[in-house]
């Protein structure tokens, strides 16, 4: 089923006040600044976010409103951004040999201590440093608790966590304490782009290997589901208008580097494919279907032009949810509830 097919059931009031609302928000790398303009149109017709969630890319996105920015100082943050700044190679190699070594020693191309400075500047600016600085309902569960979840997939432990509800799996035992922008670090870990985070337990030191959270889990849209919500979920999502089209072939060269684009491209064609299908028919009548246009989940060579078209791509895709009405989500199924227990790798 196609975005055009979501059958009206239940219009979002949204003239002349606010909606109530879960957010999440898929993953995906560069494409992530589609997520940004599609809250815009969310924002400007009253939808009000309570609980945000995300996975990679969309745990960004997600971090970033829970902190409090508005869909106007977004648009202001990708104006500004960067890209090449927030790729870090090892420096002091070869060029030749510097990205497979990376791969080789430090499990990635780029050490991601530049993305981490620019998450904890973006949250700092706003009084965000750790999830007590997020909490919505202090007499609430972990699970409500607070205004922000994340995805990451811990490796060493072969686990799905969705942080800081699950900080105690790292050992650390007030969630409130666990550094919002680290937890994003952890779960935009895009493999072999990115090192994978170690993060050690406080108390016995074991070490934990934590990559992005889109592995095992790219679009978390069951993760505010209950039997009895307070408010509806609406999910972000990156649909294809025609997922049959063939993925960008592989770009392999020969030589040296065959053996690292080869293992790239198949991460790559991996988080791509999870945007290509959607399989939850229930959970599409919640979803806003985002045409990613082409982009790739690494393009990190995004120009301009494609950046902005990805933007009014996403703001389009909000505007046809909201003007076709939306689905209610039922309580969760017996079947659902499985996918609430932590899968291993």
């Amino acid at each position: 089923m196609m975005a055009s097919e979501v059958r009206p059931t239940e219009r979002l009031q949204t003239e002349g006040s606010a909606k109530d609302v879960d957010l999440v928000f898929e993953g995906g790398g560069l494409k992530g600044i589609a997520l940004v303009g599609a809250y815009s149109t969310l924002e400007e017709h009253g939808v009000r976010p309570q609980n945000m969630a995300g996975a990679s890319a969309g745990a960004i996105v997600a971090a970033l409103i829970a902190a409090g920015y508005t869909a106007a100082e977004l648009r202001e943050v990708i104006g500004a951004l960067d890209l090449p700044t927030l790729e870090d190679p090892r420096k002091g190699r070869m060029p030749i040999f510097s990205r497979t070594l990376s791969i080789l020693e430090h499990r990635g191309i780029y050490e991601g201590k530049a993305m981490l400075r620019w998450l904890t500047s973006l949250l700092e600016a706003k009084g965000v440093r750790t999830f007590g600085d997020l909490i919505r309902r202090p007499d609430a569960g972990l699970r409500y608790r607070y205004k922000l979840q994340v995805i990451a997939s811990d490796l060493t432990a072969e686990r799905l966590l969705v942080l800081p509800r699950d900080a105690h799996w790292l050992g650390v035992e007030d969630p409130d304490e666990l550094e919002v922008a680290l937890a994003v670090r952890m779960s935009m870990s895009i493999p072999l782009f990115f090192e994978p985070v170690s993060f050690k337990e406080p108390k016995t030191g074991s070490e934990h290997l934590l990559v992005d959270g889109g592995m095992l889990s790219n679009f978390p849209v069951w993760l505010f589901d209950s039997d009895e919500p307070l408010w509806p979920t609406i999910g972000v999502k990156f649909i294809e208008d025609d997922p049959r089209a063939p993925l960008a072939a592989p770009q392999v060269r020969g030589g040296l580097f065959e053996l690292v684009d080869y293992a790239r491209s198949l991460v790559e064609t991996m988080m791509e494919a999870h945007d290509r299908f959607y399989l939850e028919e229930t959970d599409f009548h919640r979803t806003i279907a985002i045409d990613p246009l082409g982009v790739r989940t690494t393009e990190f060579d995004l120009s301009r032009e494609r950046a902005l078209k990805l933007y009014a791509s996403g703001r389009a895709a909000a505007e046809k949810f909201l003007s076709s009405g939306w689905d209610v989500p039922a309580p969760s199924s017996e079947s659902r509830k499985e996918d609430h227990v932590h899968p291993r790798v």
